[in-house]
């Protein structure tokens, strides 16, 4: 059958496929603003990282030489 008869008679018959959410649909944006808050807490963990470890960057390039990155 063709795209366009099977939407005819699917119309005809008067079908109407309803997919039920598993929740409300506020609750889909509740768990992605907490998802979106848990990835900020985890990247803002990671802030001033380079500046806590100065001593070992020092080190390194002392040992490797300053002209390599």
């Amino acid at each position: 059958m063709s795209l366009l008869a099977t939407i005819a008679v699917a119309s005809e018959e008067g079908a109407h496929i309803v997919n039920e959410l598993p929740f409300p649909a506020p609750v889909f944006g509740v768990i992605t603003f907490v998802a979106f808050t848990a990835l900020a807490i985890v990247t803002f963990s990671f802030r001033d990282v380079a500046n806590r470890h100065a001593h070992k960057a020092e080190a390194y390039a002392r040992e490797h030489g300053a002209d390599q990155h």
